[in-house]
């Protein structure tokens, strides 16, 4: 949290950036057909190979603004829906061609993590503010709120509402609401489905119980095998696995990688790297490994790192991405990629080939 907000003092937000030999700029999205010099880039490696469409979310700034673009979900209509920092649309609603079908806000000046959950009748998302808010909220796809969770006073482990930072939520289910405290006190708070506290675990240590940054969280139920839960521990370059009642069960070590959160489609786990060198510079890639958690393509990386002694080694960054912030898988592979602190660069697709 701390390099964050150094990171977020170093100088004014550029508007566009010469990146992997072509121009990224924020502008108003042009026709593929009438812009020949639209260009694209080969990127990843084996049966996961991509090409980099920078310009595919491109709108135009006075219309939907952006700021940072943090995470993305798609519904079960296909729609790519993510969050934004600009007040005026924290949501931005795509379809799989990079046009805005609609937009909303739902006056979160930090709008951060956003989980899509099917309650049967109706798909909902929970939206996180870590550090205006500090709230996690329930709403609909069309933006209405139903539930607010703030911190958990009765947990006894906060002075302070501001302490609560939370990132990201994962829904079991049965309805409990999983939330990552990712840039307050790196703990896991558990609620039932109407947001009444249950139980905590974790917290910022060196154990293996514990987190540095729970940026991420996710249930994974791959190779139907009974649900666990995959979190992200980003500032100790680590995924580590939990029952859902809070038992450390492997640590996943990455030296070099400092990862957002997990995102599972089919038997793959998809994440974005948002910094492998630096944060006072545009960094990272994408990642996808196989059920087996081992690396099987790094879309923004020349190469594919070998593994020492278990150990993944340390990825090359080529220039491709600017912070990728998160991924969004469709139905046919491709990856959708919003950008935290990226110029306010709208999000890349990665079309899968």
């Amino acid at each position: 949290m701390q390099k964050r907000r150094e990171f977020l003092s170093k100088g004014a937000i550029i508007t566009s950036i010469a990146v992997g030999g072509g121009m990224v700029s924020c502008g108003t999205k042009t026709n593929e057909n009438a812009n020949k010099t639209l260009e694209y880039k080969k990127v990843g490696q084996g049966n996961f190979t991509y090409r980099l469409d920078r310009h595919w979310g491109d709108q135009d700034p006075s219309k939907y603004p952006i700021h940072h673009c943090h995470e993305m979900v798609m519904d079960k209509s296909g729609r790519l829906i993510m969050t934004t920092t600009d007040v005026k649309n924290n949501i931005l609603i795509y379809n799989k061609d990079g046009a805005v079908l609609d937009s909303w806000t739902g006056d979160w000046p930090s709008a951060h993590g956003l989980t899509i959950h099917d309650e049967g009748d109706q798909e909902m998302l929970y939206v996180t503010d870590p550090e205006a808010k500090f709230e996690v909220c329930k709403t609909t796809l069309a933006g209405k709120k139903l539930l607010t969770i703030t911190y958990p006073k009765e947990a006894e482990i906060y002075e302070s509402e501001d302490q609560f930072r939370p990132t990201e939520t994962a829904i079991a289910e049965n309805g409990d609401i999983y939330v990552a405290d990712g840039y307050g006190k790196s703990y896991i708070i558990v609620y039932d489905s109407n947001g009444k506290y249950k139980f905590h675990f974790g917290g910022k240590g060196d154990g293996d119980e514990h987190f540095d940054c729970p940026h991420g969280i996710i249930v994974d139920t791959r190779g139907g095998k009974a649900p666990e839960l995959l979190i992200t521990s980003r500032s100790k370059n680590e995924f580590k696995r939990f029952t859902l009642s809070g038992e450390h069960l492997e640590t996943i070590k990455m030296p070099g990688y400092f990862m957002c959160r997990p995102v599972i489609r089919g038997d793959e786990l998809y994440f974005a790297i948002l910094a492998t060198e630096t944060w006072w510079a545009y960094d990272g890639m994408v990642a996808v490994m196989d059920k087996n958690n081992q690396l099987v393509s790094l879309p923004g990386s020349d190469h594919l790192p070998e593994y020492s002694n278990g150990i993944v080694n340390k990825p090359k960054y080529d220039g491709s991405f600017l912070n990728p912030h998160d991924v969004c898988v469709d139905n046919d592979g491709n990856i959708y990629v919003p950008q935290w602190y990226s110029g306010k660069t709208y999000p890349f697709r990665l079309e899968r080939v």
